[in-house]
């Protein structure tokens, strides 16, 4: 029976280092060839997958549940209002926290991300077990695919969702507490530790993604299998019938699985496909 998986990106599907190992890309390759269908499910925007070397894929689903695509054809694509964009922006900035809109057409960043964005991205690739030499680098290339905006240009009508940096966790409760109508996340740093925020439409997760995949297809959710390696996966989780957690994630996640790989650096994914016998 051919199944439909969904991979996270970051820290499952390529490592923190933001490369995909040759090993994770013959096991899509062999999955796919063996008749199954394979999907990244992951909290990037288009833009930004569409910068990485990642395998062949039957579609994704981005901005943690608010775009969905199927063979190159938009299934839905949920993002935030232009004036929660507005309000978002204005309170980062009174906030004076670093953030980057997430918009299928790019990622737009403020003032306060180029001088805060390096040594945070350094921290979170450090805190993944990437060297000081790998994790700058990682940061100066996770930068430099942003693009610089100031004043009125950052109010946009085409954003997915936008984080921010975290002077402390107490700009996260802040900004629940602010933004109730919204759905505010965590993300980064080592095991479950914040470095960032993020903010989101309601309603969108990648627990209804893929729920609104699966119609799309007319698929069964008994043939679903997920992976993943954060809180913000446990969404996936829920919904799928088999879920498999890397052995470089946090305890919750790990907590919640049917499987734990062994590290990403160490094949993990392959190896995982190898055990679940999804590439034939």
């Amino acid at each position: 029976m051919s199944k439909i998986i969904f991979l996270d990106v970051d820290g499952t599907l390529i490592d923190y280092e933001a490369k995909c190992p040759a090993s994770a890309k013959e096991a899509v390759d062999k999955a796919r060839a063996a008749g199954n269908k394979v999907y990244i499910c992951t909290g990037c925007s288009k833009a930004e997958i569409l910068q990485r070397d990642l395998p062949e894929l039957d579609g994704m689903i981005g901005g943690n549940g608010a775009y969905v695509e199927d063979e190159g054809k938009v299934v839905m694509h949920q993002g935030l209002s232009a004036e929660d964009t507005r309000k978002i922006v204005d309170w980062c900035n009174e906030h004076h926290l670093g953030f980057y809109l997430e918009s299928n057409e790019g990622m737009f960043c403020n003032d306060y991300m180029i001088e805060q964005g390096p040594e945070v991205m350094v921290k979170y690739a450090q805190g993944k077990g990437a060297s000081l030499e790998d994790a700058s680098a990682s940061s100066q290339m996770f930068l430099s695919q942003m693009i610089h905006l100031k004043g009125d240009d950052l109010y946009r009508d085409d954003v997915n969702k936008i984080s921010f940096i975290l002077s402390s966790y107490q700009d996260h409760l802040d900004s629940k507490k602010d933004f109730p109508e919204l759905v505010a996340n965590t993300w980064g740093g080592k095991g479950e530790h914040a470095l960032y925020g993020d903010l989101g439409p309601t309603g969108i997760t990648k627990k209804h993604a893929i729920d609104v995949l699966l119609k799309h297809l007319n698929a069964d959710q008994k043939d679903t299998i997920s992976f993943g390696d954060a809180k913000i996966d446990l969404s996936m989780f829920e919904l799928c019938d088999y879920n498999v957690a890397m052995g470089n994630g946090g305890k919750e996640i790990k907590e919640a699985a049917d499987y734990i790989t062994a590290d990403v650096n160490d094949d993990g994914l392959y190896k995982a496909f190898e055990h679940l016998h999804l590439m034939g």
